[in-house]
């Protein structure tokens, strides 16, 4: 299949390069109408050169039609899980399983909100992670939490061997409630001594 795919790339690649080639020597005049008349005339001249412009033509539309087949079905592919089961074949949407880590965020306290996004390679299932933490936390010992959590949460429900890739990116550190608290009391102005009195 990847040698199909390596063929369509090329295929698909020279023909551009061969319109764009013809596009250029139109812009620069190289070619003279009397040239393309012949050119055309020679084509439609005899039945042989029909047929072999027909069948190339019909032979390009397939070759476009089947490496677009091959492309969307990849990516659809690539949008689930699949194995097999000794009743038949199961797949899992992606976005499942994202829905699945993104509730993890509950079981540590430090995390405030966690964006997963989850691609399904053959080397394994690649995990990353963006994270908004509540407080100044332990980073390195949080990450590893979190990393074993998802992978033991993934390998639990889904029952895969695969490799699990855990990328974690930390994107915001929030700070805590008290902290505001504190800082929003330091910016308010004191009340003014005696301010309630007035002159007699």
């Amino acid at each position: 299949m990847r040698i199909f795919s390596v063929l369509g790339i090329l295929f698909y690649a020279t023909v551009l390069i061969i319109i764009g080639i013809i596009m250029i020597a139109f812009s620069l005049n190289l070619f003279l109408p009397i040239d393309i008349n012949i050119w055309l005339s020679y084509l439609q001249s005899s039945p042989h050169s029909r047929i072999v412009t027909g069948l190339s033509g019909l032979l390009l539309i397939l070759i476009s039609f089947s490496f677009a087949q091959l492309i969307l079905g990849r990516l659809q592919r690539e949008k689930t899980i699949a194995f097999t089961t000794s009743s038949g074949e199961v797949t899992i949407a992606l976005s499942a399983v994202e829905d699945l880590i993104k509730r993890l965020a509950g079981f540590i306290p430090e995390i405030k909100e966690l964006r997963p996004d989850v691609i399904a390679t053959k080397k394994g299932i690649m995990v990353d992670i963006r994270v908004v933490l509540k407080s100044e936390a332990n980073i390195p010992d949080l990450t590893s939490r979190l990393q074993e959590i998802t992978r033991a949460k993934i390998q639990e429900v889904l029952g895969l061997e695969e490799q699990i890739v855990i990328k974690i990116h930390i994107v915001k550190i929030s700070a805590s409630e008290e902290k505001k608290r504190k800082e929003i009391e330091k910016t308010e102005t004191p009340p003014i001594p005696f301010g309630g009195y007035g002159r007699v």
